[in-house]
């Protein structure tokens, strides 16, 4: 059967719902995961999914295709990816599927996969692809059954792993997603005063798209903020497992930052611990981590590829700049925003610091967020080797993943985006000047491929 090769992405599945994911290519995506699981020796899965509108329909295709391999399927209900994951682990099941589109907008949807305790990504989804277009999936007749006691599940399992006495006060946003009943239950089980927006789950997204990476969408936010005095602000991506947030003096701390923050605490308890962050991170956090005794180690973007390397390294805590925070320490292995949240509390009341202070003492460097330019499918790739070759006769380039051209007081990268056809952007430098020199430097090469579209510059 022919499937559109572009869904099937480095670390998950992505596509336009009602296009690229129809009834009979998900209803295969299911027979082809439980192919592989069944041939690895798997019994069962729980299966989870988002808010979105297209994403009940896609639970029920995919949950047919799984049952028709003869694997088992416990359904847990509308829930955010990282109480998917917790259901693996708590139910011991041999597998999991999210439904979820995350970030992208509302006519998107997708899915991550774990087989067993790992997530399934680069080969293995591309064996899921092959094994569809070989129609190569084994057969039998699975049991299915609700379970709805998973988010009372998680918030007991969070309250044993950490304990919190402070009363903070924060504002939070989940952008309409899947984490506003599960925040308003879990932090109040910690006593934390919040006043929430767009706390009610709606596959509209009404305010705005669920990314706390972008800064336009914090606005609601920084509203809510301008109203009170509050320790801080927290906004989640729509299925939980991305976090951004704003100290108390309104700046925005990216994820980047959020990791160097909850190093703080793991290498008091780890001294000299792996530190493990995305090609995307500030120098400022490079040198921060150094600085407390830990060992920084740059690694690729994309959640599954971090989630690999930090069981590879046995590190205690991982981050994104793009707000996934990985933990091993006191966790499971993988990312949780939710979670994130509790430990940011944790260590605010340990440290006896306000969001603020922690905050400052991260090297400060000029930089940009993302920036995510246009940029075809078939074509980033490419754009991007013929940059990287390009620069390496000029500057020292780190290639694990896309460009990262190291200058000695900032850096500028440009790497392909694994989940839409954009390539993604970051400069950074010790001051505006030095900045803007780097974004000019790479501009100007980016400007030799009419492909990419640099019209917003």
């Amino acid at each position: 059967m022919k499937v559109n090769p572009y869904i099937f992405r480095e670390y998950d599945i992505r596509g336009v719902a009602d296009i690229d994911l129809n009834e009979e290519v998900v209803k295969n995506i299911g027979r082809a995961f439980g192919t592989i699981l069944k041939r690895k020796g798997g019994k069962k899965i729980t299966i989870g999914y988002d808010v979105r509108l297209s994403s009940e329909r896609i639970k029920e295709n995919v949950k047919e295709g799984v049952l028709e391999t003869g694997i088992d399927v416990i359904e847990i209900g509308i829930v955010p990816t990282p109480l998917l994951y917790f259901s693996v682990f708590k139910l011991e099941t041999d597998g999991g599927i999210q439904i979820t589109g995350s970030h992208n907008p509302k006519e998107y949807n997708g899915m991550k996969l774990m087989v067993f305790k790992e997530t399934l990504y680069g080969e293995g989804i591309q064996k899921l692809k092959e094994i569809i277009e070989n129609e190569d999936f084994e057969k039998g007749k699975g049991k299915e059954k609700l379970y709805e006691k998973i988010i009372d599940d998680y918030i007991e399992d969070v309250n044993k792993k950490v304990k919190i006495n402070k009363r903070f006060k924060f504002a939070v946003d989940p952008g309409n997603g899947t984490c506003g009943p599960v925040i308003e239950k879990l932090w109040k089980s910690y006593k934390i005063e919040f006043k929430g927006i767009n706390m009610e789950p709606d596959g509209n997204f009404p305010s705005h798209l669920p990314d706390p990476t972008v800064k336009e969408y914090l606005d609601d936010l920084f509203k809510i903020m301008e109203e009170d005095k509050f320790d801080g602000g927290i906004g989640f991506d729509g299925d939980g497992d991305r976090i951004g947030i704003i100290d108390d003096k309104k700046r925005v701390i990216f994820g980047d930052k959020i990791l160097a923050i909850l190093s703080k605490k793991i290498l008091k308890d780890y001294p000299g611990s792996k530190i493990i962050f995305d090609v995307k991170t500030s120098k400022g956090v490079v040198e921060y981590i150094k600085k407390l005794g830990g060992k920084p180690i740059i690694w690729k973007t994309g959640h599954s590829l971090v989630k690999a390397k930090l069981k590879e390294e046995n590190a205690p805590i991982a981050g994104e700049m793009s707000g996934h925070i990985f933990f091993n320490d006191r966790y499971y292995g993988y990312d949780d925003a939710i979670y994130a949240s509790i430990r940011i509390f944790e260590l605010m009341e340990e440290e006896n610091k306000k969001l603020s202070e922690l905050h400052d003492e991260i090297p400060f460097y000029y930089s940009t967020p993302e920036i995510r330019v246009p940029c075809p499918d078939e074509k980033k790739f490419e754009v991007v080797e013929k940059i990287k070759e390009r620069l390496k006769e000029k500057y020292e380039v780190i290639d694990i993943d896309g460009a990262r051209i190291e200058f000695e007081d900032g850096f500028g990268l440009v790497r392909a985006s694994n989940t839409q056809p954009v390539l993604v952007l970051r400069f950074e430098g010790k001051t505006e000047e030095k900045l803007g020199n780097i974004k000019e430097i790479i501009l100007k090469e980016l400007r030799k491929f009419p492909e990419v579209d640099l019209s917003n510059f």
